[in-house]
């Protein structure tokens, strides 16, 4: 890609400022901007694919949606200030070349939609006030609630379940309600639907989602990403993802017609095949394209709505899809902005674990984990049950730094912002925040994973067995957690049953069961490459 770098107007009267996940097709600035006064800001940092190791996926889908954003506001025939990897000269950093730029070209204000990740809002704020240059922040279109929508609903209340506020949010923009104004079919939530597993023969037959083969730009893109960030992690070989807002909208048809049905039902499932490469099974693969703002959730909700209206899906299927969109996505939001930054430091559990090595390499012997890892390296990609109860949950047996954890999620997933991610990896999966997105600890035992996925056939460990050479460390590990949080955790109305299950052990196994433990820590953890 030639550099896309068009003259300014001078004076230039506002700047306005485009993030690597802001690439709205409606953003305001197409109505807002003035082409004989103003411009628009981008820029390419590598600090932002260093500051955590970035995948190579990651790091490619938003250099190649940013460079296909850029060619559109070009179309719009509006001035634009484009900073590529290669000219970059900052030491890496948006804030220093926010401020080079501003230096240079003198607007008399800024301008920018809100941002996905509290210290980027920082860092442009103390630039504008160092720049003397005024900063307008507008709200986030993007999402169907505000940051001050959700801190009015937590105000006075003791607990924040995403249920509830799902339920308000469904109300409020009449999804899925009967004539009455209630839940269709009776009901808020289907998850008792949503919870199946394969057969012992497995997924079938699944329709792949649409392939989207690099065109001219992203191929720059994927070069240049091999030749700069060679020793990151992961792989380009399987680079198909939509790129622009017109990709991701037949990405969302792709997925209505061919996987929606089956999604509500085996949503939380996973499958191990050698013989057959299945990274999305059912699942939409809709998230990246979401959170970098190529695809509106006002669209994706309506349309989903639409099948199980005209009786293309079932009400499960569909429900159990928009719950992730309208509830889980906008109350994760919610949490974010209504915590930080002090949300990031929670560890309530007081886990300070360095992260195994083996999350960077999925050189491992537990099969779960390492098709999961292995995955997530090749596509940059791994559903929400993959995620939360096998890396996740691994993690948190093992009492991981939660920060730790997230850093990990943040470099490894394409779709990883971190307003979403964060709330995500610290709160529900590592429980760090002591309750305030989940109500209990997400722990359990191989058997779990053992009755969601074929991985433990193909595992040389036994998930029932938690003592011995072949115990599943998955097993062994959830019942050393029991132990170590037993006071803490009765205290908990939805951990009591798994609580007293310790009664039936002996003294003697559960010592037992907490030397095989730290053994496991000090083996997986001593070769670590992460430092919190």
């Amino acid at each position: 890609m030639s550099t896309i770098r068009t003259p300014w107007p001078e004076p230039l009267e506002t700047l306005w400022i485009v993030l690597g996940d802001q690439l709205d097709p409606d953003h305001p600035l197409f109505e807002q901007a003035d082409p004989a006064h103003d411009a628009v800001w981008m820029a390419e940092v590598s600090e932002e694919s260093t500051k955590v190791w970035s995948h190579k996926a990651r790091i490619a889908l938003f250099l190649s949606s940013m460079r296909h954003f850029a060619q559109q506001v070009s179309a719009q025939k509006i001035a634009l200030c484009y900073t590529t990897l290669s000219e970059t000269d900052n030491k890496g950093a948006l804030d220093a070349q926010l401020k080079f730029d501003c230096q240079r070209m003198q607007p008399k204000r800024l301008a920018m939609v809100w941002p996905g990740e509290w210290d980027v809002l920082k860092s442009i704020q103390d630039t504008a006030d160092a720049l003397s240059c005024p900063l307008l922040l507008l709200p986030d279109e993007h999402f169907l609630s505000t940051p001050e929508d959700f801190r009015h609903y937590a105000s006075g209340r003791k607990q924040l379940r995403m249920e509830f506020f799902y339920r308000q949010m469904r109300v409020r923009h009449h999804v899925l309600l009967d004539e009455a104004g209630g839940p269709e079919g009776g009901q808020w939530n289907f998850d008792h639907d949503n919870q199946g597993a394969f057969s012992k023969h497995g997924p079938g037959s699944v329709a792949p989602p649409m392939h989207f083969a690099p065109d001219a730009l992203t191929a720059d893109v994927l070069a240049l990403v091999e030749d700069q960030f060679e020793h990151h992690p992961g792989s380009l070989a399987h680079f198909d993802w939509p790129v622009t807002p017109q990709q991701a909208q037949l990405a969302l048809d792709d997925f209505i017609q061919h996987r929606l049905e089956c999604f509500g039902q085996y949503q939380d499932a996973m499958w191990i095949d050698p013989c057959q490469d299945l990274p999305y099974l059912y699942h939409s693969r809709l998230s990246a394209a979401l959170n970098l703002k190529l695809l509106n959730p006002r669209q994706v909700i309506q349309k989903a709505e639409a099948a199980y209206r005209s009786g293309r899906v079932s009400l499960a299927s569909a429900e159990g899809f928009i719950r992730q969109i309208l509830g889980w996505r906008e109350y994760v939001r919610g949490i974010y902005w209504l915590y930080m930054p002090a949300y990031r430091h929670q560890n309530a559990l007081c886990a300070n674990a360095p992260l195994p090595s083996f999350y960077w390499s999925a050189k491992t012997d537990m099969a779960c984990l390492q098709a999961a890892i292995r995955q997530s390296l090749d596509y940059g990609y791994a559903h929400h049950i993959q995620r939360l109860m096998v890396t996740g949950l691994f993690a948190l047996l093992l009492g991981v730094h939660p920060m730790a954890v997230h850093r990990w999620y943040l470099a490894m997933y394409v779709d990883a912002v971190e307003w979403v991610e964060l709330p995500n990896s610290l709160g529900m999966s590592q429980y760090g925040d002591g309750g305030i997105m989940a109500s209990k600890p997400y722990i359990a035992s191989g058997n779990y994973i053992n009755r969601m996925s074929n991985a433990c056939k193909q595992c040389r460990y036994d998930p029932a067995v938690r003592l011995g050479e072949n115990a599943c460390p998955f097993t062994t590990l959830y019942w050393a957690f029991l132990i170590n949080h037993e006071t803490s955790l009765m205290k908990n109305p939805r951990m009591g049953m798994q609580v007293r299950n310790l009664q039936r052990i002996e003294q003697s196994e559960k010592q037992a069961i907490l030397q095989q433990a730290q053994k496991l820590r000090d083996t997986l953890t001593c070769t670590s490459a992460d430092v919190v």
